[in-house]
């Protein structure tokens, strides 16, 4: 049963300068930028890493737009260390930002990893950094998000649970988990075989949803890196630390969104909030089933709008 009595919006003071590394994600899109730059020029990091694709030839004005972007994400003016990983070639979702994280942890043990589009509040800082801190050198976490798919859902006034699963819409982990990432999905073939997928995600509907996304990731079909995250996470059992509340929206989706293109998304609509510092710790570190089960009802939902929308985008296409 879900605990109501810590959804209460709070005002979040910082307990302390922030002292962990941020790596910052980001392309082509200077409003969304400039807002999750701002929240990182407030949270001021001791060290920023700023990692971008290039420009595609084909797309007119974009090599502009990256330039733009490059500069509003470097225009750090407090005491940071700054580190770029500028493309001159676009590579492509898929490499450009699964190189750009093995670059942040090559340099960096731990860290939190935002996108263009995910817009944290000052608390998500804290929040990752305190769980960084805890969990170092526990192997059974892999992970920290900062989303909360549901808004807020808390277990027993807990400031957070675990999850399988769990958004990289704003995130941290450490070099040891990461080290377990392969972008061509090496295992995915043994595990199959095995059958031993089946035995991590028992909903029947997200066993066959997952098993789309990473045969077709396999093949090639699909130009992403977070599948494959998904699949590590899944095959070394790893727990995802999920907040009681959201501390990140994702202000991304439209049309000029790379995947979340569907305005209308339900994911789209959860607000942020600020969790209350020193955070509660659960002592069961079991996956709530209950929470996932909430959350794939939430995606269920969401189907028929987004199959609408992307007709609508057809039909645009198919007037021009």
């Amino acid at each position: 049963m879900t605990d109501q009595t810590m959804t209460q919006s709070v005002k979040f003071t910082p307990p302390a300068p922030l002292n962990t590394a941020v790596l910052f994600l980001v392309f082509n899109r200077p409003d969304t930028t400039s807002q999750v730059f701002e929240t990182i020029r407030k949270a001021k990091p001791p060290r920023l890493y700023v990692a971008a694709d290039g420009p595609r030839p084909e797309y007119e004005g974009e090599a502009e737009k990256v330039i733009n972007v490059r500069e509003i994400a470097t225009a750090v003016d407090w005491l940071c260390e700054v580190k770029t990983l500028f493309r001159d070639k676009n590579l492509g979702c898929k490499y450009a930002v699964s190189s750009a994280i093995t670059w942040f942890f090559e340099n960096e043990e731990q860290g939190i990893i935002l996108e263009d589009d995910c817009l944290p509040n000052q608390s998500f800082f804290w929040f990752c950094e305190e769980l960084l801190k805890k969990y170092k050198d526990d192997e059974r976490v892999g992970q920290i998000s900062g989303f909360n798919a549901l808004g807020d859902f808390s277990i027993n006034n807990k400031s957070y649970h675990f999850s399988n699963f769990g958004s990289i819409w704003g995130w941290a982990s450490w070099r040891r988990a990461w080290s377990f990432y392969d972008v061509n999905l090496g295992l995915f073939p043994e595990v199959i075989r095995g059958g031993l997928l089946k035995g991590a995600i028992l909903n029947n509907q997200e066993y066959k949803t997952r098993l789309s996304a990473f045969e077709n990731t396999y093949a090639g079909k699909i130009d992403t890196w977070d599948y494959q995250w998904i699949f590590t996470r899944l095959v070394n059992r790893f727990l995802i630390v999920i907040p009681h509340v959201s501390l990140v929206k994702n202000i991304g989706f439209g049309e000029e969104a790379t995947h979340t293109t569907s305005p209308g998304s339900n994911m789209g609509s959860v607000e942020k909030k600020d969790i209350t510092l020193p955070l509660k710790h659960p002592v069961v570190f079991l996956p709530n089933i209950n929470f996932e089960a909430l959350v794939h009802e939430r995606k269920k939902s969401a189907f028929f709008p987004k199959i609408i929308h992307k007709i609508k985008r057809l039909l645009r296409w198919v007037k021009r």
